[in-house]
């Protein structure tokens, strides 16, 4: 998933208003590529009357990794825990010390979140990770009872397959097919005669666009 700011304003007013008592001005909302943070918590400083003040705070996220709408919410509760302190000018043992950690602990056992201090990039897959021209091996099947399947299939099984399908009387129609299209990364290579069922205009649109293998 790929945030936008309308969902990063919609989610921190219901954040705002749910965790915060609706005390927190709306900051400048920001997205980032930032490869090292999956957020962050800035503002500008000045000094008033021997005083150094806070304003003009920015709370961006990055769209470098994709994650989940979740993953995403908890990363902006996180750096709204940073706003938070900053903004009522709360003084911290650290960046994350007591006060940040008694904010989050309380949010993630009063309310199931899973916010953390710091998360490993190493686990957090890349935006677009999915390497370019992979090509898939998709078995497309319609079943006589109109409902439509695809499923890729590990190509050194796809013999044993084709054999398997033909026996299979409820199969009205098969068809092998090759394509590069990212709409099948998150298929599972299957080496057993399993399939994703989808809509039909789904089933038409890849039935009609990509080319028939026509040997196996």
């Amino acid at each position: 998933m790929q945030v936008t700011l309308e969902w990063m304003s919609y989610w921190f007013a219901k954040f705002n208003t749910d965790y915060f008592g609706g005390g927190l001005p709306q900051p400048r909302l920001a997205l980032s590529k930032s490869k090292t943070r999956l957020g962050s918590m800035s503002c500008k400083k000045r000094v008033r009357l021997f005083r150094t003040e806070c304003y003009g705070y920015t709370i961006r996220l990055s769209n470098y990794y994709d994650q989940t709408e979740r993953q995403y919410q908890n990363v902006l509760l996180h750096e709204m825990i940073h706003y938070s302190i900053a903004y009522a000018r709360i003084k911290d043992t650290s960046p994350h010390g007591t006060v940040f950690r008694g904010m989050m602990e309380n949010l993630n056992r009063k309310y199931g979140w899973e916010v953390s201090v710091t998360t490993s990039m190493k686990v957090v897959p890349r935006a677009g990770g999915v390497p370019k021209n992979k090509t898939y091996l998709v078995l497309a099947l319609e079943t006589s009872d109109g409902k439509s399947f695809l499923s890729v299939v590990n190509p050194r099984f796809a013999r044993q397959l084709e054999e398997q399908t033909i026996l299979v009387r409820k199969i009205k129609e098969h068809h092998w097919l090759r394509t590069t299209n990212p709409y099948f990364s998150d298929f599972p290579a299957v080496r057993s005669l399993r399939a994703k069922r989808v809509s039909r205009d789904v089933y038409e649109h890849f039935a009609k666009d990509l080319s028939l293998e026509s040997s196996l």
